[in-house]
């Protein structure tokens, strides 16, 4: 299962396109800031990720605060068939509280 939830800020965002088959598309430069605990020891855990929203949820992720936080819920997947990169797919978001949901890394 490839099933991928976590919360960060939208850092960068590209202007919504539409595909060769007309589906509409928007890229973005996701950024995640959290404490974790690994083998009983915390830890500061930072990371930023290529996104891509396409479809229905494009169009709300382009109205979406810049500089926002957001909980994401989707997928990873190569950046394209011969790339080794991964790129994070939106499949749903929703505003979070950022002191209440960020420091526990939910």
């Amino acid at each position: 299962m490839n099933q991928f939830q976590f919360v960060a800020t939208i850092a960068e965002r590209e202007v919504l396109r539409y595909t060769p088959a007309g589906i509409p598309i928007v890229s973005a430069r996701l950024l995640h800031v959290s404490q974790q605990t690994e083998a009983k020891i915390d830890r500061r855990v930072e990371f930023e990720i290529a996104a891509v929203a396409a479809g229905e949820i494009s169009g709300r992720f382009h109205n979406a605060d810049l500089g926002g936080t957001y909980r994401f819920s989707g997928f990873l997947s190569r950046k394209s068939r011969n790339s080794k990169s991964l790129v994070f797919h939106v499949s749903d978001f929703e505003a979070v509280n950022q002191h209440s949901d960020i420091d526990t890394g939910a």
